[in-house]
Order: structure tokens, then sequence, then C-alpha cells
């Protein structure tokens, strides 16, 4: 079944909480379960991506990955969460970002990118997800 893609003013990109750069948020609440954005950029070989250093990498399958890296992929602004309220769904070769809960106005956009990213990028400088940042 495919996504309904009505996103106008679903979202915004700002500041987000100190350390983590900027982020997206909620321009009006989003029901649990909505489609919020698609994760874009050029499909490369996973190989290929193996051997980069860029952060905007969002592996499809053992063959193929997403390079995020462009600022007209806007879903990249999503910031790592360890208890998010977004989620990624593969999709006939998209990557489909859905609401996992009720998710209000004003409220920033999140994912779990899970533990290869979490412990590349995220470990050696702390994480600083809302959770863990009340921890500190």
């Amino acid at each position: 079944m495919a996504a309904k893609r009505n996103t106008d003013q679903l979202y915004r990109i700002q500041k987000a909480r100190r350390g983590t750069g900027r982020g997206l948020f909620a321009a009006r609440p989003i029901k649990k379960g909505a489609f919020i954005i698609e994760y874009t950029g050029k499909h490369i070989p996973t190989s290929v991506a193996d051997t980069l250093g860029t952060k905007y990498l969002f592996e499809i399958d053992e063959t193929w990955t997403v390079d995020g890296s462009p600022r007209s992929n806007t879903a990249r602004y999503i910031n790592h969460s360890c208890n998010p309220n977004c989620e990624a769904v593969i999709e006939d070769g998209h990557i489909n970002i859905y609401a996992r809960r009720p998710i209000s106005r004003g409220e920033e956009l999140t994912m779990d990118y899970g533990e290869e990213y979490f412990d590349e990028f995220i470990k050696p400088k702390g994480c600083r997800c809302e959770v863990c940042a009340t921890v500190l």
C-alpha cells in the first residue's frame, strides 16, 4: 500500500538541543502511524557505503544504501533518540518515516538509528537525546 504524501507544513527544521545541531520538529500534531517523510538520496552499493565516513547513510539491504548527505534530504535532520517517536519502514526500496505514537506540535521528530550508528557516531561524544540528557 502506498504511503499518503500529504506533508504540507507537517514539519520544520530548527535548532535542536545543545550538541545535536538542527532537528526536524512537528509543525502540527501528527497521528500515530502517519507518514511523515521519505529519507532520500542517491542509492549506492552498500559495499561502497561501508568505506565512506558520512553519517547520513541509511542501509536498505545488503546490496543498497541511501546516501542522504544532500541538504535536499530533509529527513536527515531527524535526530537520534533512545526513546524515538518515529520509525523507518523500508518499502519497495524507499525509506519511509512514520509516527510511532502521537506527536505534539513543536515536538522534535526522532528515530533510533540502531546500534552500529550509535556506536560509531553517538557513543564517542555521549548520547544527547532527551532521555539520556536527563540522566547526565
